[in-house]
C-alpha cells in the first residue's frame, strides 16, 4: 500500500540506458525552465560520472536556485529540549540502549535561557527538537516550551519563527501542534528502504515503518501547511534513498497540492555508540553527495533545501553552489548545550551526533557574505499567511523573490546592526549596498524604505 515503489526504483537504477551522455545533457538543459523532472530523468542524472557533464549538472542546479531563491541563504538554529527516546535505532546517539548518553530535559526556564542566547546571537528562526518520549516530549511540554519561546523580546529582537522536528503524530495531535504557531513541521524518514529501515529501527515507535512514512499525510490532513522532509544518508545506496525521496515530494504534491516546504539532505557522521554512525554501511563521499544535491534541486526546483553544520566548512562552501538555500549555523546538538563550556561539549556526552561547522553564527555571516550569498533572517511568510499552496505558487512561479529579496535585506541589516562586529558590519553594510543596485522600480523604493526605517531603530519590518 505505500507509495515508495522499489521494484520501480530497482528498475531505473538498473537500467544501463541512462548511462547516455546526449540524455543527460539533453536533460539538463530541459531543467534550465524549473519545472521539474520526471523520476527517470533524476534517476539518469544520478548516473552522470562525466567531470564535464558533472560541471554542467552543478551549473544548471545553481542557475535554478538562484532563479527561484536568489542568492539568499536562510539561517536557523536547532534547540534540542530533551535527549531521552524510547526508540532503538543503530545511527543515532539518544538510542533508549545506549547506556553512555547522559539523559537531560531541560526544564521550561531552562529552554528558556537556550533561546535567549541563540536570540542574543542574532538568531531569528529556531527549530525544535526532541527524541521520542510520551512523558519528557509530550504535547504538553511542547506547547509550554513553544509559548516561553515566542514570549522572549530583548530589544526588539525576538524568535519569530519556531520549526518543530518530533516524531510522527496523529492527526488530532498534529492539529494541537498547529496551535501552537509553529512553522514548518520536520520529520525524516531517515531511510526508504524498507529492509535497511527495519535492521536500523531495532525497537520502539519508530520501528513502524509506514506510521513514519504517512507523517506528512496526517499533518497536512490536519491543516500544517508546510512539511520538511528528509533522508539520513549512508544507510543504503544514495541513488536509491534520492529516488525515494523523491517520490515522497511527488506523492505529496500530487495529494495534497503541496510539495514539501523544505528537504534536508543530513549524511551519518560519528555518535556516541551509535554502530552505524561509526561505521556507515553506504558511506557517501563528497562528490556523489554534491551530485544528488544538484539532482534534487533541479528535480523539485520550488523546495528548499537545508544543509546543516553536520558539514564541514570547506565543503559547505561548495555546496552552496549547487542549489542549497537554508542553513544552519552555530549550531549545537545536545540539550542545554549553547549554555554549556566547549570542554564539556567535546566530551560528545550529550550531543546526538558530531559537528562537522564548529563556527559561530557572525563567522558563518561573514564567510557566506564575501562568497556573494545574502544572510537572510526572514520569517514573513508565515505571519503574512504565505504558506502551503500560497507559497508554492509564488515558488513555482519564481515569484518569491520580489518578497524575500526585500524582507532578506531588510533582516540582514537588522542583524548587522544589532549584533555584528564592526569588520562584518562594514562587509555586510556594502553587500547591501551592491545588491540595492542590482534592483530596480517599486522593488528597489520599497527595500530602501525598509532598510532606512530599520536603520532608525524600527524592528521586524516585512512586506
Amino acid at each position: 500500500m505505500e507509495f515508495i515503489n522499489e521494484t520501480l526504483i530497482n528498475s531505473l537504477l538498473e537500467d544501463e540506458k541512462l548511462n547516455d551522455e546526449n540524455l543527460q545533457r539533453e536533460i539538463i538543459i530541459k531543467a534550465s525552465d524549473a519545472k521539474g523532472l520526471t523520476l527517470k530523468e533524476s534517476a539518469t542524472l544520478l548516473n552522470i560520472t562525466n567531470p564535464n557533464i558533472l560541471e554542467e549538472l552543478y551549473h544548471k542546479a545553481k542557475g535554478v536556485k538562484e532563479k527561484i531563491y536568489g542568492n539568499r541563504l536562510v539561517l536557523f538554529a536547532p534547540l534540542y529540549v530533551t535527549n531521552l527516546c524510547v526508540n532503538n535505532c543503530l545511527y543515532c546517539a539518544f538510542r533508549k540502549d545506549n547506556k553512555e548518553l547522559i539523559r537531560k530535559t531541560l526544564t521550561i526556564d531552562e529552554i528558556e535561557a537556550e533561546a535567549r542566547y541563540l536570540v542574543l546571537t542574532g538568531q531569528k528562526r529556531i527549530l525544535v527538537v526532541a527524541g521520542e518520549h510520551p512523558q519528557k516530549a509530550s504535547m504538553e511540554f511542547l506547547g509550554e516550551a513553544i509559548d516561553r519561546i515566542y514570549s522572549i523580546n530583548i530589544d526588539g529582537n525576538n524568535i519569530r519563527r519556531l520549526n518543530v522536528n518530533t516524531a510522527p503524530l496523529s492527526v488530532e495531535d498534529f492539529k494541537l501542534l498547529k496551535t501552537f504557531g509553529i512553522g514548518t513541521y520536520q520529520c525524516f524518514m531517515e531511510t526508504y528502504h524498507y529492509q535497511t529501515y527495519k535492521e536500523m529501527h531495532l525497537s520502539g515507535p519508530k520501528s513502524d515503518y509506514a506510521w513514519r512514512l504517512y507523517a506528512m499525510d496526517r499533518a497536512l490532513q490536519a491543516g500544517i501547511d508546510d512539511v520538511g522532509v528528509g533522508a539520513l544518508f549512508g544507510l543504503t545506496d544514495y541513488k536509491f534513498e534520492t529516488l525515494a525521496l523523491l517520490m515522497h515530494a511527488a506523492d505529496l504534491d500530487s495529494k495534497f497540492g503541496i510539495g514539501p516546504h523544505t528537504i534536508s539532505i543530513p549524511r551519518l557522521e560519528p555518535a556516541l555508540n551509535a554502530p552505524a554512525a561509526l561505521h556507515p554501511p553506504h558511506a557517501v563521499d563528497d562528490l556523489s553527495f554534491k551530485k544528488l544535491i544538484a539532482v534534487i534541486r533541479l528535480s523539485v526546483p520550488y523546495t528548499g533545501m537545508i544543509l546543516s553544520t553536520r558539514e564541514r566548512a570547506e565543503l559547505r562552501r561548495d555546496l552552496f553552489e549547487v542549489g542549497i538555500s537554508q542553513i544552519s549555523a552555530g549550531s549545537r546538538t545536545a540539550p542545554g548545550a549553547y549554555k554549556e563550556s566547549q570542554e564539556s561539549l567535546d566530551k560528545h556526552e550529550l550531543e546526538q551526533f558530531q559537528l562537522g561547522d564548529h563556527r559561530s553564527l557572525e563567522e558563518v555571516v561573514k564567510d557566506i557574505t564575501s562568497l556573494g550569498y545574502m544572510p537572510s533572517f526572514c520569517t514573513a511568510c508565515y505571519r503574512s499567511n504565505r504558506t502551503g499552496d500560497r507559497f508554492m505558487e509564488l515558488a513555482k512561479t519564481g515569484n518569491i523573490g520580489k518578497i524575500c529579496v526585500p524582507n532578506g535585506m531588510a533582516t540582514f541589516e537588522e542583524y548587522l546592526n544589532d549584533f555584528a562586529s564592526p569588520e562584518t558590519k562594514e562587509l555586510g553594510k556594502e553587500f547591501i549596498k551592491n545588491e540595492l543596485e542590482k534592483l530596480e522600480g517599486a522593488t528597489k523604493r520599497k527595500t530602501e524604505q525598509m532598510i532606512d526605517k530599520v536603520d532608525q531603530g524600527e524592528r521586524d519590518i516585512f512586506l
